[in-house]
């Protein structure tokens, strides 16, 4: 039986040569819109074009590439119907983590997640606040343990990368995100499942209303007569 070309995994070259690039757009060095030009990579990550060419279509197999007429390969940028639908199911997978959470956690997990956020209160904003806010949910998605949401969380995820830079960036946010996170400690401790699921979902709603007016005030530069 063949396989299929997007089937095919890339070799060693090729997979760390992703795993760079899928790093780079993780911490917003690479922008929805950036153009992956093959030459310039292959310079850069010091390998030959054809790794380069490997971790491009494994990008764009996850859905973080397109190939835009007389541009080439491009980080892509979600439109707003896509970043309301990613909110939307970002919200039910984590909010049915944190109720989950509330019944699986062990009190030495519970103890970590507070540590992370008082890490992350420390922080403030910039790239060490928004890796603590990442180990933050990755820690309570771990504690709800299940498999199956853990699989689905790893699918959004990636997804998420391209929304563009992080809102921890805004001192606001992040201190708001802080607050949030303890209502949602707060439930997980009580072990009220219902309660931990209400907190996360207002949490994901707050980032996302965040996440519109980020869209609007976009918009409205592209167009000022909007």
């Amino acid at each position: 039986m063949s396989i299929q070309d997007d089937q095919i995994q890339p070799g060693p070259q090729g997979n760390s040569a992703y795993k760079r690039l899928l790093e780079e757009i993780r911490e917003g060095e690479m922008l929805p819109g950036d153009r992956l030009r093959e030459i310039d990579l292959s310079q850069r990550l010091g390998v030959s074009r054809t790794p380069v060419r490997e971790a491009i279509r494994q990008l764009e197999t996850d859905g973080l590439v397109t190939h835009v007429p007389r541009l080439g390969a491009t980080v892509r940028s979600l439109d707003y119907t896509e970043v309301m639908e990613l909110y939307e199911m970002r919200a039910v997978l984590e909010g049915t983590a944190a109720r989950l959470a509330a019944r699986a956690a062990s009190d030495v997990e519970l103890d970590e997640l507070d540590v992370l956020n008082d890490r992350l209160a420390e922080a403030g904003t910039g790239p060490a606040a928004i890796r603590i806010n990442r180990v933050f949910h990755a820690t309570l998605l771990d504690a709800a343990k299940n498999r199956f949401l853990a699989k689905s969380m790893l699918s959004l995820q990636k997804a998420l990368l391209i929304l563009g830079p992080s809102q921890l960036l805004d001192s606001d946010r992040a201190e708001a995100a802080v607050g949030e996170h303890r209502r949602v400690m707060a439930a997980l401790k009580a072990r009220d499942g219902a309660a931990a699921e209400a907190e996360m979902r207002a949490h994901i709603q707050a980032a996302q209303r965040m996440r519109i007016r980020a869209l609007q005030e976009r918009d409205r530069a592209i167009d000022p007569s909007q």
